[in-house]
């Protein structure tokens, strides 16, 4: 089958921090966007530790006014890599 698709957690974070500074806006004020009570999950994300949820992740498509797709980094995995 190829190569299949697997999401650049660390790309993707570095994307998401770039995206969160271009609109202008704090960790803080993502944080408030979200209801969060900490920032820490911000943070991971940007670090590229975890990944935003689906709904979390079209929320910050709508924030960022963009798509999930240009949100994504993605990088090429070998056949048969399984994702959780």
């Amino acid at each position: 089958m190829g190569t299949l698709p697997v999401i650049d957690m660390a790309a993707t974070g570095a994307n998401i921090a770039r995206l969160r500074r271009q609109a202008g806006l704090s960790v803080q004020a993502l944080q408030e966007i979200f209801g969060f009570s900490t920032p820490q999950a911000i943070y991971k994300w940007q670090r590229g530790s975890a990944l935003p949820t689906l709904d979390n992740m079209l929320i910050l498509s709508a924030v960022f006014n963009t798509t999930i797709d240009a949100i994504v980094v993605r990088a090429e995995a070998p056949a048969g890599r399984q994702s959780a």
